[in-house]
């Protein structure tokens, strides 16, 4: 009698045992069978499936994630935005791959043109029309250019391989027949070849333009996150086989950065990383990579995509019904600090990667004016009023135009109120002669209404600037162009429309004025010729910067 009990037990044990594991394949299938029923709902789902390690149908079986470096080593910063969430109707809109969202500009423009393309008549288009704009580079040679094309040799063999890398029909037809040209290479790769020793891209390069739209709509195949740094950064990969650094929104862009808060312990803002974009173009320095913003779908985009278990793990379900995710960083990668949807959709900017430094290598330079990033101790640049005259003396700076590009990415900063640049980086193919790429912008327009005046140090310990960049400061304070005008202009033109509130850009226009301030006293006090180095003639290769009464005053002090 107890045998037959113990078998009935065991019979019915093994029953629960085999109706608990039906439950669960049940369970886990729901949403994939939800997903296949063509359901348009994005309510959120909990993270019920591992990341899948198979292609989906339709994408090639030799996708690979290219290994890319994103743009500095160094941690940076970023944070601020009035979101497109904040406003029901925005998350119904039609997202990045279906048509573009209208534009959230002033009543009577219309349709939202295509990311990047000047408006006809504007005053963007009659600024880019100035002769100050329409100098032409030095001619060409293959040492000025970082990549020459070779029309037997593909660019790149594993894009290649795929006949659906181009997206376009004529272009299929010609990687079968072997006849790829450069004119048939997807957009982010027509911006790496047209990179060179003077500019990341040129004026009117019609390249970028569509390099833009292509970050703000191409369809996401990967998503990984970004090794380093103290913030949460992704990497994307388009269907293209394009790549870039995805930065989420953290605040609000009413928010301003706390007064108590250190430069190195603020946010990073993605609508910095845009707006610094549309500055340095309107400054025609043109050293930032492409940068859009985006409305991304945290669940279709990042969280079904996604072959990052690390990633994956750490979304979850907010009690207000909103997805959110941490990731993993230095800082600021935790529940309490998740980035959350409204319910799955959250802003971001999408800056274009340089290219590989496999093919591209690039040289990392500590900022001679780098800040301590200490709570009490101060560099040695704010401690000694004549530094400037130690870094003359120092190489790269005491020849070439080198000293003078950080002077440009001091007014860069300043404008922006940028005080996290530690490092810069030039491309090691050109040795010194060569511009500063302009990277990690993200902590910029913290604070609109604080102008922190020791970002212009440089420029006023050094008192030299080049004379195209004096010239075009000075056109830009002209009201008939008015720089806060024409970065609202160039704004409007990107998906997350508007991009700074009204405050950041006044601050602009006052802080140009303070640029010119000093530039005037440092004119007063040296002269004009020691102060403006004129770049727009024959290129001052042997130039050398050390004034020799500022070198012998320096002696005497000694």
């Amino acid at each position: 009698m107890k045998m037959i009990l113990f078998r009935k037990f065991r019979v019915l044990i093994l029953m629960v045992f085999l109706i608990a594991c039906s439950m669960h394949i049940m369970i886990d299938l729901l949403p994939r069978l939800e997903r296949r029923a063509g359901g348009s709902c994005s309510c959120p789902h909990g993270p019920s499936e591992e990341p899948r390690d198979r292609a989906e149908p339709g994408r090639s079986s030799k996708h690979t994630l290219r290994i890319l470096q994103d743009f500095s080593n160094e941690p940076s910063s970023n944070l601020t935005s009035h979101s497109l969430e904040e406003r029901p109707e925005a998350a119904h809109r039609p997202g990045p791959a279906g048509q573009s969202r209208g534009s959230r500009g002033s009543p009577g423009q219309g349709s939202n043109p295509r990311p990047g393309a000047p408006a006809q008549g504007s005053r963007l288009s009659a600024l880019f029309a100035h002769p100050l704009y329409t100098v032409a580079l030095p001619a060409l040679t293959d040492e000025d250019t970082l990549f020459n094309v070779n029309t037997d040799i593909r660019f790149d063999p594993k894009a290649a391989e795929n006949q659906e890398w181009g997206a376009q029909a004529r272009d299929e037809d010609k990687a079968r027949a072997g006849e790829l040209s450069a004119d048939s290479y997807p957009n982010w790769l027509r911006f790496h070849i047209g990179i060179n020793r003077f500019e990341l891209y040129s004026r009117h390069n019609p390249v970028i333009d569509a390099m833009l739209a292509d970050l703000a709509a191409q369809r996401i195949t990967s998503v990984a996150m970004k090794s380093g740094g103290t913030q949460l950064k992704l990497i994307m990969t388009f269907h293209n086989y394009g790549q870039a650094l995805f930065k989420p929104m953290k605040q609000t862009r009413e928010q301003e950065t706390p007064p108590d808060f250190f430069y190195f312990s603020d946010f990073e803002r993605h609508n910095a990383e845009i707006a610094a974009y549309h500055l340095d173009r309107i400054l025609d320095f043109r050293r930032v990579p492409p940068v859009a913003g985006r409305l991304v779908n945290m669940t279709k985009e990042i969280r079904d995509v996604t072959r990052d278990k690390k990633l994956w793990r750490t979304f979850f379900i907010s009690p207000a019904n909103n997805i959110c995710f941490y990731g993993e960083c230095s800082y600021y990668c935790s529940t309490e600090h998740a980035l959350c949807g409204r319910p799955d959709q959250i802003e971001g900017s999408l800056a274009a990667f340089l290219p590989d430094l496999a093919l591209a290598k690039r040289k990392t330079w500590r900022n001679p004016w780098r800040r301590s990033y200490h709570k009490r101790k101060k560099a040695e640049w704010e401690v000694d009023p004549d530094y400037c005259e130690e870094v003359k003396q120092t190489p790269p700076y005491d020849s070439g135009f080198r000293l003078l590009d950080v002077m440009d990415m001091t007014i860069f900063d300043f404008l922006m109120g940028n005080m996290d640049r530690h490092h810069y980086e030039t491309f090691e193919k050109f040795g010194n002669e060569t511009f500063i790429i302009h990277l990690d912008n993200g902590r910029g327009f913290g604070k609109h209404s604080h102008d922190e005046l020791s970002i212009l140090v440089p420029l006023s310990q050094c008192c030299r600037v080049k004379k195209s960049t004096h010239l075009r400061l000075q056109l830009l304070a002209r009201e008939e162009f008015r720089l806060s005008v024409l970065m609202e202009e160039s704004l409007r033109r990107d998906r997350l429309a508007p991009v700074l509130i009204r405050p950041h850009l006044e601050a602009l226009d006052r802080r140009l004025r303070l640029v010119l301030s000093v530039l005037a006293d440092c004119i007063e006090k040296d002269g004009y010729s020691s102060v403006v180095e004129d770049d727009m003639g024959p290129a001052p290769e042997t130039a050398h910067f050390v004034n020799p009464a500022h070198t012998s005053r320096r002696a005497q002090k000694r």
